[in-house]
């Protein structure tokens, strides 16, 4: 099946989701947002995808919606609109088990920005600037950035960011926490992939069960998370994968993980 404006990929158990919309700054229609959300779960419900990059082309990753679609309340074209009921794009990149990076090649404004924040890890471009920008439309953010954006710079700076509307460089970016780190434009894609490769190769449930734990325990008092944790890791103890992991060590080699 063909997407409108995505490209989608698959090689090494990762999958590449990328925007393809360059002369529109990857602004997204109605069309296009709820194939990116199938895309997405379908990486989810693959059994042979281990890790999800999600990038755009040109000079953006992605400026949100298209400016156009929001003035005919967000219908690109007569008599299309987003379904109320169309799922709302953090929740299958947090429910997803698998790791999502976010590789940013440029621009990453409004909802975009917002997709970038609901990523477990977000590499940036030396070229990629940053913006919530809903403020200057007089709106606020309607993809999890005011969820997001506390938890990953801190409330005051979330505030700035979210009620100036301002522009930052991917530098800035890195030095709040916004971004895990910054690479050369031209090296991006490369350092996105090594990385995903790294966790392609790790063991699957572990890193599974750790997301999850991670992401529900920012919700819970410690002693809950602790007992959450000790769950987790009782079930990982019986498995294949850590049997994998104890007979690599003794062996002396990598060990080889198949998600058992």
């Amino acid at each position: 099946m063909e997407y409108e404006h995505l490209v989608y990929t698959k090689q090494d158990r990762i999958a590449t989701l990328t925007i393809d919309r360059p002369q529109k700054l990857n602004a997204f229609t109605p069309r296009m947002y709820v194939g990116i959300v199938e895309l997405i779960n379908r990486a989810a419900k693959d059994d042979d995808v281990r890790v999800l990059i999600l990038t755009g082309t040109g000079r953006a990753f992605c400026v949100g919606a298209d400016v156009k679609s929001l003035e005919k309340g967000f219908a690109s074209q007569p008599g299309e609109i987003i379904d109320p009921g169309t799922e709302l794009l953090p929740l299958p990149l947090l429910r997803m088990s698998k790791p999502v990076i976010a590789a940013i090649n440029g621009i990453a404004a409004g909802g975009g920005l917002d997709a970038a924040c609901a990523c477990d890890i977000r590499i940036a471009s030396d070229k990629a600037t940053f913006s919530s920008l809903f403020v200057r439309r007089g709106l606020l953010p309607t993809m999890g950035g005011t969820y997001f954006l506390p938890r990953l710079v801190g409330i005051d700076r979330a505030c700035e960011l979210i009620w100036t509307g301002d522009l930052i460089d991917a530098r800035e970016a890195e030095r709040i926490g916004l971004v895990t780190r910054v690479v050369p434009h031209a090296e991006l894609m490369e350092a996105t992939k090594e990385l995903a490769l790294k966790l392609a190769k790790g063991p699957p449930l572990a890193i599974a069960r750790a997301k999850q734990v991670i992401y529900s325990g920012l919700n819970m008092e410690l002693d809950a998370a602790l007992n959450d944790i000790r769950r987790e890791y009782a079930i990982l103890s019986e498995t294949e994968d850590h049997r994998e992991a104890l007979r690599a060590f003794l062996e002396k080699r990598e060990p080889v993980f198949r998600g058992r």
